[in-house]
């Protein structure tokens, strides 16, 4: 097919007949790779993701080093580990090459461990904002109104029992319990499904005392 408007907000496809054969690399998951990014910054640990596009997360990057973490970029993947305390920064989601809106529960998570405050800006979706009051039920001061969340930090987050409410804010709630002091049972996991695949081995094999509980959701 003749296809034009690459990079642009239009895209111009024209038919064949006839369409060959060809070979295609699909690119990574930059949402998954920001959000196993965030699991070493929050943790304090380093973090390596083989195969990530840097490319693709320029705009997430660039607020993680704001934050006060090392962010290393090669042509094999991206890493992160620590360079001291985070700090607080504010963000606000944007469509594409800015702040990723799927990243936003995230690092609404990284911020409660800041030091300052921090405002995170929603413009994408209403009513985003649902992990915020989980993660208050885990010592987080986070106070919502309207598209505008502010996280005040650091708080020390304890174990706490929460429920998902869809895919980004249930990894959010699961991330937050990384850096918890005591157990965290996150409910309504099936959310985690439609975005990650064996989440909870990857986080284990980094470390991290994860499982899945058999026959809860």
């Amino acid at each position: 097919a003749a296809i034009r408007g690459a990079g642009t907000s239009e895209i111009t496809i024209e038919g064949r007949p006839e369409l060959g054969g060809a070979i295609h690399t699909v690119i990574p998951d930059r949402i998954e790779t920001g959000t196993y990014l965030v699991a070493g910054a929050i943790t304090g640990g380093a973090v390596r993701v083989a195969g990530a596009r840097a490319d693709h997360l320029e705009a997430f990057s660039g607020k993680l080093r704001e934050a006060g973490v090392i962010v290393a970029e090669s042509e094999s993947g991206v890493r992160v580990e620590p360079d001291g305390p985070l700090t607080a920064v504010d963000v606000r989601t944007m469509p594409y090459p800015g702040f990723p809106t799927d990243l936003q529960a995230q690092f609404m998570s990284l911020m409660t461990r800041a030091n300052g405050t921090s405002a995170i800006t929603e413009t994408i979706f209403e009513n985003r904002f649902l992990h915020a009051q989980e993660l208050v039920r885990m010592g987080a001061d986070v106070r919502v109104d309207g598209n505008r969340a502010v996280v005040r930090g650091p708080q020390p987050l304890s174990g706490a029992p929460v429920m998902a409410t869809d895919l980004r804010a249930s990894v959010c709630l699961v991330l937050a319990g990384l850096a918890a002091r005591g157990t965290t049972r996150v409910s309504r996991v099936y959310h985690l499904d439609r975005g990650y695949e064996r989440v909870e081995a990857k986080l284990s094999s980094l470390g991290a005392d994860i499982a899945r509980e058999t026959g809860r959701a």
